[in-house]
């Protein structure tokens, strides 16, 4: 009898186990405008989405979802490679859009005009006051610049920049390297 506890005990944990393993190798979805991720480590460049819509996607895709489908208060411009969304309420300027090439989205960007829409940490960081403050929310950069003007902080690994210039926060997301 105890043998046979020890059996289904063991065949429990390593399915417990085996579940977990799989969780932490496949990165979960990331919608800059819903979900809530607060761990850094968890956001890669091309499990992030735009409303949705993600890197590589096609043209047509972010044409049909950014243009087509109207988005709730915000305001879209098509301008060469760009599709930029504006806050409708205060439309200064892009607070986040696409960039597409060769048929291919392949940047996203967000800016602090867009903090209010997203969540997390991402919203932490484009209401940040300093590079500093960027890293004790992210960690320290692969490579960056830091001068009188602003800083650009590489997180490479992760698949995104933070250009820093001031109160202009603008985090820009791309195919990993």
């Amino acid at each position: 009898m105890r043998s046979m506890v020890h059996v289904c005990l063991r065949a429990f944990c390593s399915i417990v186990l085996a579940g977990a393993a799989a969780s932490f190798a496949s990165a979960e979805p990331y919608e800059l405008s819903k979900n809530d991720v607060m761990d850094p480590k968890a956001i890669k460049s091309p499990e992030v989405s735009l409303f949705g819509v993600k890197l590589g996607d096609t043209e047509a895709k972010a044409l049909d979802v950014l243009v087509n489908e109207k988005i709730p208060g915000i305001k879209v411009e098509q301008e060469a490679l760009f599709i930029f969304l504006l806050d409708q309420r205060k439309p200064t300027g892009p607070m986040a859009g696409v960039r597409v090439q060769d048929g291919k989205v392949d940047l996203i960007f967000i800016n602090n005009r867009f903090a209010y829409k997203t969540r997390g940490v991402l919203r932490n960081v484009l209401n940040s006051e300093s590079p500093d403050d960027v890293r004790k929310l992210l960690g320290h950069e692969d490579y960056g610049d830091e001068n009188v003007m602003g800083a650009v902080l590489g997180y490479d690994k992760q698949g995104f920049v933070i250009n820093y210039l001031g109160k202009d926060v603008n985090i820009e997301f791309s195919p990993l390297h």
